[in-house]
């Protein structure tokens, strides 16, 4: 790869496995070429149709303006470039498994995710993931034929949480989705039911977000500012149910886990979320019967308590505003139910 590539530093970090950034100066001596053929040459593993494609979408930018493929490139350019996906590193099989798509159409379709899948292969999950249905479902479209890795994604949401997803079915598609996102012109809302209650019904959290300095599978909150990436989550109480309450927060970064981790800063970690400590029962009595009733949530609840309930993005051949919005996921909506009926109990 080129000397001089250097990724862009505002990328997300849950972004940064789907995406590629990069910054490009064009040498003194350089001729006038068109960009397209330029950045063929000088980032590995990508085709012109790509460049195009991510042109056409407003992804390459030089000197802060965004350019067509023909823009001839000058010395001293700077350019920048976001690209959907990572070059392809090993082979994906496309397999038979359920997909509940809430919405579809010839350039994306919206997937209502559910909790358990992995989103794409990865180190101890090459299968059974989302993509790998993708493939399967997919498999006369020529995007999911190309041997990409992760092809159609331009987001995710983690394993054990639920809800929306929105993939491409092209590359123009997936090039101007992965703009937006990159952006942050999407809009995202999820739900939590998190221990606790709090003093003021609306709130923002705001932390800098890095892997933890104790444990690399976590992500932790440093509060001065001294490493990690800026992160902001804005919630609000939709309801209190005793010793939980029902959130809904709304993103305004896109870190590895800003939810999970922001609400444990603010000690108020998501229910049942065994890495950030949801997993225990934090709050309550000590009576037995009321840990039978938390552990027998647990047990119907195995995953944190996160839903991604709404998506908003702009289609990228209609320029339309495109919303969608789903129900609780069944696990999740019983045990909130749980706790209603427990507080209810409690207050007669």
């Amino acid at each position: 790869m080129d000397p001089e590539f250097a990724p862009i530093d505002s990328i997300d970090e849950e972004s940064a496995e789907l995406y590629e950034h990069h910054r490009i100066v064009a040498d003194p001596g350089q001729k006038l070429l068109r960009i397209d053929k330029f950045l063929t040459h000088k980032i590995e593993s990508v085709s012109r149709t790509k460049i195009q494609a991510a042109a056409q979408a407003g992804c390459i930018r030089v000197n802060q303006s965004e350019v067509k493929p023909n823009y001839k490139v000058k010395p001293g350019d700077v350019i920048q470039v976001v690209l959907p996906h990572p070059p392809h590193e090993f082979e994906l099989i496309a397999e038979d498994l359920p997909i509940n798509i809430v919405y579809e159409d010839e350039d994306l379709i919206v997937v209502n995710k559910e909790a358990g899948m992995v989103v794409h292969p990865g180190h101890g999950n090459y299968t059974g993931t989302l993509v790998n249905a993708l493939l399967h479902h997919f498999r006369d479209v020529p995007l999911f034929n190309k041997g990409d890795e992760r092809p159609g994604l331009v987001h995710r949401i983690d394993k054990n949480t639920s809800g929306l997803l929105v993939v491409g079915k092209n590359e123009f598609t997936m090039s101007h989705l992965a703009r937006q996102f990159y952006d942050r012109t999407t809009h995202r809302l999820y739900q939590a039911l998190v221990w606790g209650s709090f003093d003021e019904k609306e709130g923002t959290v705001d932390g800098y977000i890095g892997r933890s300095p104790k444990d690399r599978t976590k992500m932790y909150v440093y509060a001065n500012g001294s490493e990690g990436k800026p992160a902001v989550t804005h919630y609000r109480v939709i309801e209190e149910l005793g010793y939980v309450s029902l959130i809904e927060c709304k993103l305004q970064t896109g870190r590895t886990h800003q939810i999970r981790v922001h609400m444990e800063y603010i000690n108020h970690p998501i229910f049942n979320d065994d890495r950030y400590g949801g997993d225990q029962i934090l709050k309550g009595t000590t009576f037995t019967k009321y840990k039978q009733f938390v552990e027998n949530c647990f047990q119907a609840l195995p995953r944190q308590a996160l839903h991604a309930k709404t998506l908003g993005f702009i289609h990228p051949r209609t320029g339309k505003e495109m919303y969608f919005e789903t129900e609780l996921a069944k696990d999740m909506q019983e045990v909130v139910e749980r706790w209603r009926r427990y507080v209810a109990g409690r207050n007669e």
